[in-house]
């Protein structure tokens, strides 16, 4: 439990074992909301995210005269006005904490004839933006923005969008969502090459709602639309929040848990593929396909892990969940690398810098480089300490996971921000626990 933003984790003393249902995707979740806002009728969303960040995509949509109803079992109903429907917001849209909700939303306020502003809290106003707002103004959308167009508050004059041909330094699917939900918009094609393949979320759900969009190995091209097609939509379980209990499960000794209805979309699933490398006992069954997404069941067993190096085209792929890969390295035999990983410099902390910091206190032997980390693995870490989340939901969920492999109890400050991604996190983690909770796993 979470008391006055402190959360306490004792060491676990029994092995991880039963089944449990991770909660809705955040990713497809924000891209459900936004999407399904501009179909041409209604949308009915089912196992949408109860997070912070994705009200912050539906607030924002409501404000953008939108009408949207919540109902029973976590269902959202979206009644859609088409790609022309939003209407000009009287008030200053706010984004909370969500880069997805600014950069994504930042795409389709581009192609609208009216004049808005959209902001975010004190961690999303330092988040950088220019790498969005470049190629929208080389679309023909005004933009400006704070600290000569790199920082929210941003405010948009849309409208009269010109498709662009454009290379992607960083492979983002943020950056990549933004400029297809812009080019919607655009008169002729919009064509976007990315330098190694980033999550492909918004791609499938286009594809799903009907529209003219085609992929070339790195290349994404969508022309001008006329509309979106109103479809149900269902979303999967989150694999960057499954990924915390993988590694639990990993680390401690004689666990063995089955995490059910997870995405294993493989531009998501990197970190399966590296934990597997490390010596993971992982096994994924009952595949299927559910909204034009991957889906399965994932079943966990602890076992000896190994370090390697991490780099390459696989870090798009995992990018979200190094922190917890750096629990599992920490908690390995040997020296796990992981390189090209600079960007987690700009998300909510800088990651690098954070769980360098957080697990060095748990004991960990790490060392920050300039694009990644170096890992001595200990097989156990100390504990006794306390820790902060430094605002970063990941951060605290990641140091929650090692405190738990941990010798001596760890308080970790500043823990409601775990809610923002992942509000039912210690509950189910302490179903796992639980002596006298259903252990039937396989």
């Amino acid at each position: 439990m979470i008391k006055n933003n402190v959360l306490i984790v004792e060491p676990a003393i029994t092995p991880l074992s039963g089944t449990i249902e991770i909660p809705p995707d955040k990713s497809l979740s924000h891209r459900a909301a936004i999407l399904g806002s501009i179909c041409n009728g209604k949308v009915k969303i089912n196992n949408f995210s109860s997070g912070a960040d994705c009200k912050s995509s539906v607030d924002v949509i409501k404000n953008l005269g939108i009408n949207i109803e919540y109902t029973s079992n976590n269902q959202l109903i979206i009644y859609g006005e088409g790609l022309k429907g939003y209407s000009e917001p009287i008030n200053i849209l706010d984004a909370g904490n969500s880069g997805t909700t600014i950069r994504l939303m930042l795409g389709l306020l581009s192609g609208c004839d009216f004049y808005s502003v959209i902001t975010g809290d004190d961690s999303l106003r330092k988040r950088p933006m220019a790498r969005v707002i470049g190629p929208l103004k080389e679309m023909g959308a005004k933009i400006y923005a704070r600290n000569n167009n790199k920082l929210a508050p941003i405010s948009v004059i849309g409208g009269n969008l010109t498709g662009i041909n454009y290379e992607m330094e960083i492979a983002s699917a943020q950056v990549k969502s933004c400029l297809l939900l812009a080019g919607m918009y655009a008169e002729g094609e919009t064509v976007i090459t990315e330098p190694a393949k980033s999550r492909d979320h918004t791609e499938r759900m286009l594809k799903y709602l009907g529209a003219n969009l085609s992929e070339e190995r790195l290349k994404v091209t969508i022309k001008q639309q006329s509309e979106l097609e109103p479809k149900e939509i269902n979303i999967a379980g989150d694999i960057s929040s499954a990924s915390f209990f993988i590694v639990a499960a990993s680390i401690i000794n004689d666990s063995a848990i089955k995490l059910t209805n997870v995405g294993i979309n493989p531009t998501r699933s990197g970190i399966i593929t590296v934990l597997n490398n490390m010596g993971a006992d992982i096994t994924i069954i009952n595949q299927r396909e559910v909204t034009g997404e991957p889906v399965g069941d994932i079943i966990i067993q602890s076992a000896k892990l190994k370090g390697i190096t991490i780099a390459g085209d696989i870090i798009p792929t995992l990018i979200d969940e190094i922190p917890i890969i750096a629990v599992a390295a920490a908690y390995a035999e040997g020296t796990t690398i992981i390189k090209n990983a600079e960007d987690l410099r700009n998300k909510e902390s800088d990651r690098l810098a954070t769980i360098k910091l957080e697990l060095s206190k748990l004991g960990a032997l790490i060392e920050e480089t300039p694009d990644g980390l170096i890992i001595q693995g200990q097989n156990i870490l100390k504990g006794g300490c306390e820790c902060d989340s430094h605002y970063d939901h990941r951060i605290a969920m990641s140091i929650a996971i090692a405190a738990l492999a941990a010798e001596k109890t760890v308080t970790i400050d500043n823990a409601n921000w775990i809610r923002i991604s992942f509000p039912n996190f210690i509950e189910l983690l302490d179903k796992l626990r639980d002596k006298d909770y259903d252990k039937q796993v396989f």
